[in-house]
């Protein structure tokens, strides 16, 4: 009676329809396009619903003749061939079972009436003929047959007629032939049997398809069915049974759905069929392509991985998310958006804007590009340039935008690597380690960071400074396939930069002319339209970088490999660059990009560089009446602004009210060493805690120390001798500690630095004075 009563609550075929989840999940694109398929149910391999209309006629044929002949003609159970089963049982007799297709059904919608390893119990019959009964009054042929073709399991893990096809076919439903057809139909009759036997009782459906099909009433005389041969269907079955042609996952998209999927499972961890994104199906495509084509051309440069980001500027929805260079890659499942690695230079906007913002900069400010010595708490930290060469003195627009990393470093011994530490993390880019690990090579990008939140701190400064995450779902949470603009959450912005120093950072980084000293002026960052862009190498060309904006866009590109390989010869214009400057173009192909308006706070004044006279070992060429640059307008941040930047007597003769104490006959002796702009004499090099070690293998007398100190009438001495006069003086070196000092002519000490040598083998040798 229980089973009875339970039949008559068999579901309405739209609840079944409702309830039916596919193994895999798609999502789409903003137009509604499919861009990835995902298996996202590792239990069962089930595809998406077909309709009756959209499965191939022969299949439905086939199915019919193997399972149930009858099927149209019943009213769910097969009185006739149920009578001929009892008659066979009775005489011990072999005959086909009486279980109909809507009995079969019954069974898949109800686990209560499914066969277990002994068959079905009394009870479990007559529920399940009772139930097929009810489901035959209740729902249409079609809607039974379309719904077992959904539910009923062919073979190991592969439930439906969709996850079959694709399978074993490698096509979709509607296009299976009557060869094709026939070994599905075995399947549900024997899901796991040896491929000889699904073979061998496909060979008699297909037989049965021939017949039905010559006996067909006809016009004119119907030809004989054909033989069918069963060997070489014994050769297709096998082979595929062995087929695995439906894959995991599918489409230009794998990563970014994989990473969109846990975005939203951790919020209600149901995963739905369809997910809407915000990718752009064009624009995706496009920068797959281009990634995957400019890496063939680097080929031979010992460089295939490659990732690409697309950010929209007002929303901070991802339009692009492009992870790995798919088949050219040794490693695709790595998610290169994701990926820590190191981002070179491309931090250097972020400290020059903090140090704009701190008033310590202006971008018309001079800084010094030769070789420089930095103590550190491990020793002496000797940055280089890219190509091994100094520009001498330069502006800070100059420094920037032409990526000289002695320049930068300076900086960041001004700004010092906490603040910039703490400054990285307001925009974006936590880092795990403290500022003081890193050190000053912080400003040179030796922390590891993904292009996610790289190319997201870049959109900061495309807003202004104001910081938001990106977002990849949409507002509505996926209740229309085709979304807007509209449907991107709104982000919530944050201020993490000084407006004033992100629009002068970007109006850097959009300059073509000052970034010409290292790139030239007819690049590959050179865009037809306004563009902010900086590039970035780590060391050893493990990473190459290229982040930039436009008015609504912000791309990331990142190109190296995966293994932490180094590339041969790939630079900032020929690594990462090319692809940037092409998926630029492609959004802005006929979309026209303006460059931002100034904030409130800024002025803009004209600005002149004095000449400068080269030195002695200077690595500055230039001399006479060449400015150091040439003359320009300049933003400043209100209050910072100035006409006129030189260094030097150059200095000194622009602005004599505050450096004419040098050649003031009022002011006493020690005013008299004064320094250039009235400052007191500074002892220059080294710094304070050098460590210097002594090489064994050159002789010790061909190893001297270059002293150098500001002003002009100053006294140097060692360890309380004297050692020479002037701005400049060389010292032959010998182990210990030592302290230097800087005096004046009355022998008052104006500065003072502690340094030691290092050395083995090295015989101390007495101070003789006045060396140099």
């Amino acid at each position: 009676m229980v089973s009875a009563s339970a039949a008559w609550a068999i579901p309405a075929f739209d609840e079944v329809r409702a309830d039916f989840k596919p193994s895999d999940t798609l999502i789409l694109s903003r137009e509604g396009e499919v861009l990835q398929r995902l298996r996202t149910d590792a239990t069962v391999r089930r595809g998406q619903w077909v309709p009756l209309a959209e499965v191939s006629p022969a299949l439905r044929t086939a199915l019919v003749l193997s399972e149930d002949k009858r099927f149209f003609e019943h009213s769910g159970v097969d009185w006739r061939a149920a009578s001929a089963a009892a008659w066979g049982n009775l005489w011990n007799q072999r005959t086909r079972g009486a279980s109909t297709i809507t009995m079969q059904l019954a069974g898949l919608l109800d686990g209560d009436w499914r066969q277990g390893p002994g068959g079905r119990t009394v009870v479990q019959k007559l529920g399940q003929t009772v139930a097929a009964q009810v489901l035959d009054r209740r729902w249409r042929k079609d809607q039974i047959l379309e719904a077992y073709l959904n539910l009923v399991p062919f073979r190991s893990e592969l439930v439906g007629i969709d996850a079959l096809s694709r399978t074993l076919f490698g096509k979709a439903a509607h296009g299976l032939d009557d060869r094709e057809a026939a070994v599905a139909a075995a399947l549900v009759r024997a899901p796991n049997a040896r491929p000889a036997l699904v073979a061998q009782r496909a060979c008699g459906v297909l037989r049965d398809m021939q017949a039905t099909s010559g006996a067909r009433p006809a016009q004119r005389a119907t030809p004989a069915p054909a033989r069918v041969d069963c060997d070489a269907l014994d050769l297709f079955t096998t082979a595929a049974l062995q087929r695995r042609a439906f894959d995991a996952s599918e489409g230009v998209a794998p990563h970014f759905a994989r990473y969109l999927l846990r975005q939203r499972s951790g919020k209600d961890g149901a995963v739905p069929e369809r997910v809407p994104s915000t990718l752009r199906a064009p624009l995706q495509r496009f920068a797959v392509q281009g990634l995957q084509q400019h890496l063939r051309e680097l080929r031979g440069r010992n460089v295939e991985d490659g990732a690409v980001l697309v950010l929209d500027n007002a929303t901070g929805a991802v339009l692009a998310w492009v992870g790995s260079s798919g088949q050219l890659s040794q490693a695709s499942e790595v998610d290169g958006v994701l990926a820590l690695r190191q981002p070179g230079s491309t931090l250097k906007p972020f400290l020059y804007a903090q140090a704009i913002a701190e008033r310590r900069l202006t971008a018309a400010s001079l800084v010094e590009d030769s070789p420089a010595q930095i103590t550190t708490a491990s020793g002496l930290y000797i940055p280089q340039n890219y190509d091994r060469q100094f520009k001498g003195w330069v502006s800070v627009r100059t420094a920037l935008a032409a990526s000289l990393n002695v320049p930068a470093v300076r900086t960041l011994v001004m700004v010092t690597p906490d603040a910039f530490h703490r400054q990285l993390g307001a925009v974006g880019l936590p880092l795990r380690e403290s500022g003081d690990y890193f050190g000053y090579s912080l400003a040179l990008g030796s922390p590891e960071v993904p292009l996610l939140h790289l190319t997201n701190a870049f959109r900061t400064l495309a807003n202004g400074g104001r910081a938001s995450p990106v977002a990849g779902a949409l507002a509505n949470g996926g209740r229309s396939s085709a979304v807007a603009l509209s449907d991107v959450a709104k982000p919530r912005f944050a201020p993490a930069l000084d407006a004033r120093a992100a629009f002068i950072v970007g109006d850097i980084l959009s300059d073509g002319n000052a970034r010409a000293r290292t790139f030239g002026t007819d690049s590959v960052l050179a865009t037809r339209f306004w563009t902010a862009v900086k590039t970035g190498t780590s060391k050893d060309m493990r990473d190459n970088w290229a982040v930039g904006w436009s008015e609504r866009y912000t791309v990331g590109v990142w190109v190296g490999n995966a293994s932490g390989a180094a590339m041969h010869d790939v630079s900032g214009t020929s690594g990462a660059a090319p692809i940037w400057s092409a998926v630029m173009g492609f959004l802005h192909a006929r979309e026209p990009s303006r460059a931002p308006k100034a904030p409130v706070g800024l002025a803009r004044t004209a600005v002149r560089f004095g000449p400068v006279a080269p030195q002695p070992g200077s690595p500055d060429p230039r001399g006479g009446d060449q400015p150091l640059e040439a003359a320009r307008e300049e933003w400043f941040v209100q209050g910072t602004q100035q006409a006129f930047f030189a260094i030097d007597s150059v200095a000194i003769s622009a602005y004599p009210s505050s450096a004419s104490g040098q050649n003031d006959p009022k002011k006493s002796a020690p005013d008299a060493a004064a320094s250039p702009a009235g400052l007191p004499p500074r002892i220059t090099a080294p710094a304070p805690g050098t460590i210097i070690a002594l090489d064994p293998d050159i002789p010790p007398a061909r190893q001297r120390l270059q002293f150098t100190a500001t002003g002009n009438a100053v006294q140097w001495r060692l360890d309380g001798k004297t050692l020479g006069r002037g701005p400049r003086v060389a010292w032959l070196p010998w182990p210990g500690r030592h302290v230097v000092q800087l005096t004046d002519a009355q022998g008052k000490v104006l500065d003072e630095v502690r340094l030691e040598v290092r050395g083995a083998g090295v015989v101390a040798k007495p101070l003789r004075a006045g060396a140099h």
